[in-house]
Order: C-alpha cells, then structure tokens, then sequence
C-alpha cells in the first residue's frame, strides 16, 4: 500500500492533483480542505494517502493531516459510504463541524453536503456516534479543552444526555471554571 507520497506538485484540478515522485506522477484525489492548503504548482508537497484497490481501478486519496485520513477511514467503515461520498463529506463540513453534528445529532447539517441525504445523513449519525464519543467534543464551546470536556462529562454522569450536555455547554461563558460552569449548566438545564 502507499502509505504517504512526497514529491513535486504538477497539477491541480479540483479535486485532483498530480505529484511527481521521481518521475513518476500519481493521481491524488484530495478533500477540499487539503486542496485549499496545497503549495503552488512547482513545489514541493508531502501527501498522507490511502489506497483502494478495486477490480478496475487502483486510486490513491490524499489527506493533509492525519487527522483528515483518520477522519476518511471511519467514514468509509460506515455501511453505504463509499471513497467519494467520504471525500465529499470532508469537502463540506470540517473535522470539528462534523464532530459536532454527529454528537448533537444534527441531520440538517449533514444534508447540506452534496449527495447526503437524510437516510444516510440519519446512518452517519447512528454509526459514528460511538466513534466521536465525548471524547472528540472536548474542543466544542467557547471554553478551554479541559473545563468544557470536565463540564460535559459531569453532566453525563448526572443523567443528562450528551446532546442536553453540549448544548449546555456551548452557551457558557469563556472564563468559566470547572465548578461554576458545572452550576450554570445545571441552571440552564433546568428552565
């Protein structure tokens, strides 16, 4: 398998891009996020990938961060997402957006995305729930990482759900310690 190309960049057409490793050119299809940030033509790019091997074709997808691939491939474990929905769902949402629908259960944002429809939208959501967990949340909100997710999962451990948790969350101040965001959520759950 290919796991990372490093080369020259040749060629840039949405949502292809063409790399020379020593002479020979691979065909990358990279998400728009990854495009946005790619060098000028003549320069030098390093690309992580991941390989399909299908009956009539071998196609490599490029990915700027491992984050980005890591993304892909649990979007490809989701029964009825393909390599090019995939791509296409890191193209419209981003990496955190995606988190957030996912763990808000959020079927809108999801349907906006281009060859999304809501059963699959629904199945996203169901099948990667469990995947994102609480644990990728913790960025969410206007808090820092450690009071928001300290929040969040103190109120999971109370009985309240994790999407009345991040809503909660969300709506708290940005200097809120541990204890008193803990207090104003539990207010704001309780109107």
């Amino acid at each position: 398998m290919i796991a990372r190309l490093n080369g020259i960049l040749i060629e840039k057409t949405p949502p292809q891009v063409v790399i020379d490793c020593n002479g020979v050119g691979y065909e990358v299809e990279v998400p728009m996020s990854t495009f946005y940030n790619l060098p000028e033509i003549g320069a030098k790019v390093n690309l992580l990938t991941h390989m399909v091997v299908r009956e009539d074709a071998q196609l490599l997808y490029g990915f700027g961060t491992e984050q980005e691939k890591n993304t892909f491939r649990q979007l490809l474990k989701v029964n009825g997402i393909g390599a090019k929905s995939a791509l296409s769902i890191l193209s419209g949402v981003s990496i955190e957006d995606l988190v957030q629908a996912v763990s808000m259960q959020e079927v809108g944002m999801l349907t906006r995305i281009p060859g999304i429809g809501k059963k699959t939208a629904e199945r996203l959501l169901l099948e990667l729930k469990d995947k994102f967990g609480v644990a990728g949340v913790a960025s969410i909100g206007n808090q820092p990482k450690s009071a928001s997710h300290d929040v969040l999962n103190a109120l999971i451990a109370l009985g309240y759900n994790e999407r009345e948790a991040l809503l909660a969350v969300k709506q708290l101040p940005a200097d809120a310690s541990v204890t008193d965001g803990i207090k104003q959520a539990l207010k704001l759950l309780s109107k």
